[in-house]
């Protein structure tokens, strides 16, 4: 435990001073590259066939990417220990990327300042799969901070969380998961073909996701916000999203800074009390942080224990 210690710190020093490594040695990038030739053999099918090839692209794509990890990682271990957690860490940051996330929703609010909202617009497709050319202001806001909330999610509390029960790999195979519900997970042509990606990825998330949420009332609480509304708004509206666990964190950050956050003809979650204006973005930045640095204390604590526990 002390080694996954030691490359979560070390991958987290390598996202803050770094951020996304070059596309052509990222995996994820490599990974929509697998997906995209996999997933032609599955469309134009009956609906049983693109269920079992999405099925079998699912189980295929976790395996080609976690199992050379997994052998790197075991290869290296016994023969150079600072190798072995420096290129651990390097394969952890791969599988979360808040600076990047933190970095692109502040473009959105600084071209939102400058009222350029048709670089906000074009910004903001990098954060969300919605349709966001005729957005008004309030809504490029609303769909920038609903993007920080879930991305703190699935870019960082849930990597971390399968990284501490299964190691490297563990974080690599979600990851996996995650970007394949992000391709495929879909309606529409996807919608058997990504039926699998998007349920098994609903079910990795499940519990981050209510995670997340509580340490998000935590943040509100030490950053002074509204706890109180934070709990409220996540408990009683996040059944309101069509995803089963997005509700709960986006919830969670529209109680905190009592805002309505609005997904045009899907959901809005808590009340104007605030106006949605380029800070708001912001103040769940602020949430986002505190809350990852909340859950980093918490992965070393409980790697600490368990280490003591099992020594």
């Amino acid at each position: 435990m002390v080694d996954i210690l030691l490359m979560l710190l070390l991958a987290i020093a390598i996202d803050l001073a770094l951020g996304e490594p070059p596309h052509f040695i990222h995996p994820v990038v490599w990974l929509g590259k697998v997906t995209s030739f996999l997933e032609k053999g599955g469309h134009d099918k009956p609906h049983v066939f693109q269920f079992l090839y999405g099925t079998g692209m699912v189980l295929i794509t976790v395996a080609l990417f976690t199992a050379p990890v997994y052998f790197l990682l075991f290869y290296l271990k016994d023969i150079s220990f600072p190798v072995y957690v420096a290129i651990g860490a390097l394969l952890l940051k791969t599988t979360f990327s808040l600076e990047e996330l933190r970095r692109a929703a502040l473009r959105v609010k600084r071209f939102l300042i400058e009222d350029k909202l048709a670089k906000a617009r074009f910004e903001l497709r990098a954060l969300v799969s919605r349709d966001t050319k005729d957005l008004p202001k309030p809504l490029l806001v609303s769909a920038a901070v609903e993007s920080v909330a879930e991305g703190t999610v699935d870019s960082f509390v849930a990597p971390l969380f399968y990284c501490l029960l299964f190691g490297i790999p563990g974080a690599m195979a979600y990851r996996v998961v995650n970007t394949l519900d992000a391709m495929v997970g879909y309606h529409g042509k996807y919608e058997y073909l990504g039926k699998f990606a998007s349920r098994l990825d609903d079910i990795l998330n499940f519990i981050p996701a209510r995670l997340t949420a509580g340490l998000l009332v935590l943040a509100a609480f030490l950053s002074r916000r509204d706890r109180r509304a934070a709990w409220r708004v996540a408990l009683s509206e996040h059944t309101k999203t069509e995803s089963l666990n997005a509700g709960w964190p986006i919830a969670a950050v529209a109680g905190a800074l009592n805002v309505q956050l609005d997904k045009a003809g899907h959901y809005r979650l808590g009340k104007p009390a605030v106006p949605l204006v380029p800070e708001t973005i912001s103040a769940s930045l602020q949430l986002m942080q505190i809350t990852a640095s909340a859950w980093v204390l918490i992965c070393l604590i409980t790697g600490v224990i368990y280490h003591v526990a099992t020594a």
